[in-house]
């Protein structure tokens, strides 16, 4: 599984690696901007995004979000949205966006390891 890790944030990133690097199958990758998510993955394939929403620069989260689901190319990537944003407006954008799920933080770290391991599953079983 290929993971892709969206936020400006240092710590964040670094809690997410640290919370995949248990799955040693997986390939980590990490962005700190929307523009850098986009080159990455116009780069090499990836399975799954983990995306933050609000990023500085000219690209935010629902905008990287937005460039997969309408690309022929990337829309089969699951896309989870992390925000701090949880009002049900934010969360309603973010699925109309195409977000295949939208959590807020603080979130779990099971829960996103519960993710991962759920798509590993159903790409192995198509």
């Amino acid at each position: 599984m290929r993971v892709l890790l969206v936020d400006d944030n240092l710590q964040m990133r670094t809690l997410l690696q640290i919370t995949f690097s248990t799955s040693p199958n997986d390939q980590i990758v990490q962005a700190e901007n929307g523009e850098d998510a986009i080159k990455i993955i116009r780069s090499q394939p990836i399975d799954i995004v983990f995306l933050d929403i609000m990023m500085p620069g000219d690209i935010d989260g629902l905008q990287v979000c937005e460039f997969i689901k309408t690309s022929e190319e990337y829309k089969s990537c699951f896309v989870v949205l992390l925000s701090a944003k949880g009002q049900k407006a934010d969360i309603e954008l973010g699925l109309a966006k195409g977000a295949d799920m939208y959590l807020t933080k603080p979130f779990s770290p099971l829960a996103l390891m519960k993710i991962v391991e759920d798509r590993e599953f159903a790409t192995k079983h198509k």
